[in-house]
């Protein structure tokens, strides 16, 4: 396999850079395991990381070559991607202590959340568009090769995920308290605006 694929083992090492690196989706994850449990995370995280891979695939059949052409298409959604996460810090910001607990979940995030994440996120877009043409090679056995990283992507960035979830779900324990719990909700509202505006400012 790794003789008629080259790149796999170099892409393992991209994929798991790209999914453990603190973002936007890790902090989504994050927060909802630590108010909802490691249950309300699994649908975010499978979401996310279908719809990444997707576009992997999707990228690697030549769409998604517009945002290459049309700057203004990628600068339109990277503008409703930041309003959208803006929204989001500011819900989770906002919520009130008694608002936060495992029994509540009018305000969670959810899989069709998570996945039209990444569709409207132009840096997911571009990640797919450089791991098409770093990873795919050419030739006759592209497709394949394309199909496989969509696969791999998928597999690797779940676990990652994981491992974000996690974390939030073994945070719990220290946020019994309303006051504590308000720290953590702002502090998670405030990471993710600011990951969302730095992807516009950097």
């Amino acid at each position: 396999m790794f003789a008629s694929f080259p790149t796999l083992l170099p892409f393992l090492l991209f994929a798991f850079v790209a999914s453990i690196t603190p973002g936007p989706t890790n902090i989504l994850v994050l927060s909802n395991s630590a108010r909802y449990g490691l249950g309300a995370a699994m649908p975010i995280i499978f979401g996310a990381c279908a719809s990444a891979a997707t576009l992997v695939l999707l990228v690697g059949t030549g769409v998604g070559s517009s945002l290459t052409t049309w700057p203004a298409l990628q600068s339109v959604m990277q503008w409703v991607g930041v309003a959208w996460l803006s929204y989001l810090a500011w819900q989770i910001f906002r919520a009130p202590p008694e608002a936060i607990s495992m029994q509540k979940n009018q305000d969670r995030l959810g899989w069709v959340g998570a996945a039209s994440l990444q569709w409207i996120n132009p840096k997911t877009w571009m990640m797919a568009l450089a791991v098409v043409s770093v990873f795919a090679g050419a030739g006759e056995d592209r497709f394949v090769h394309v199909m496989n990283l969509s696969l791999v992507f998928f597999l690797i960035s779940l676990p990652c995920l994981g491992v974000w979830a996690l974390l939030g779900a073994g945070s719990s324990r220290w946020l019994r308290s309303p006051s504590a719990m308000q720290r953590f909700n702002r502090c998670m509202g405030l990471l993710l605006l600011g990951s969302a505006w730095l992807s516009v400012l950097a």
